[in-house]
């Protein structure tokens, strides 16, 4: 059984689209930058990832986009990870509300490997930053939540909270992050992983399901492994006839 469990911040997430969505500023100095990627492996090594679990993305932005990987491109943790180690920082200003605008218009599209809306998986993106957006983030960051996707804001250094309020998914206390600098980010990960946890039912060890548990806003379903199907009791599952 591949039922999870809930223990501070050790716990297996149901499923979830995520894309992290990281500032390459110029403003972001180099050893910073190697700081936000040794978080972001720390990220990857802790999620379940997989077709029917979670399928992540990540976004480099400035000036422009960067699409590192899309939720399509890796389904294993060491590609994934190899693709961060090699990513170099783009440098120049930071356009958050571009990286905002790409997250709905395209990261979280189907063929960017996002799953369709009917099966009712989370869309959660994690916005890290370290400074002041310098184009628009309220009406673009009010559009992606109109569209279903769950924003974290993480500021580092002198990011300015005010704008991380704006583009964070409410409750705020829950979705607004501050370190005051990037030397904590590398111990934040524990911390974002509990609040993740304690945000999916699937995380709590309480569902039921033999094989696994989806996650859902506020609630969840269970499915079965390929090979297996689910049993009328909605929780247990059968091998199909070959």
């Amino acid at each position: 059984p591949d039922k999870t469990t809930c223990k501070g911040a050790n716990c297996s997430l149901g499923s979830i689209d995520l894309e992290f969505v990281i500032d390459g500023s110029g403003s972001i100095a180099s050893n910073e930058f190697l700081q936000l990627k040794t978080f972001l492996i720390k990220m990857i090594e802790f999620f379940n990832v997989g077709p029917k679990a979670t399928r992540l993305g990540l976004i480099q932005y400035s000036n422009s986009i960067q699409n590192v990987f899309s939720l399509k491109t890796y389904q294993n943790k060491a590609d994934m990870i190899d693709s961060v180690r090699k990513v170099k920082q783009l440098r120049g200003r930071t356009r958050t509300g571009l990286a905002i605008k790409y997250i709905v218009d395209t990261a979280f599209t189907e063929a960017q490997g996002a799953r369709p809306p009917g099966k009712h998986i989370p869309r959660v993106a994690v916005i890290v930053t370290d400074g002041r957006p310098q184009d628009g983030v309220i009406k673009v960051a009010a559009r992606a939540r109109k569209a279903g996707i769950e924003i974290y804001s993480v500021g580092v250094g002198s990011a300015d909270v005010k704008s991380l309020r704006a583009m964070a998914s409410p409750p705020l206390q829950d979705h607004v992050f501050t370190l005051k600098n990037f030397k904590l980010i590398e111990q934040f990960d524990k911390t974002f992983r509990e609040k993740l946890c304690n945000q999916d039912p699937c995380a709590q060890g309480k569902h039921g399901c033999q094989q696994l548990c989806v996650r859902t806003p506020g609630s969840y379903h269970c499915d079965c492994h390929k090979g297996y199907t689910l049993n009328p009791d909605k929780t247990t599952c059968k091998a199909e006839d070959l």
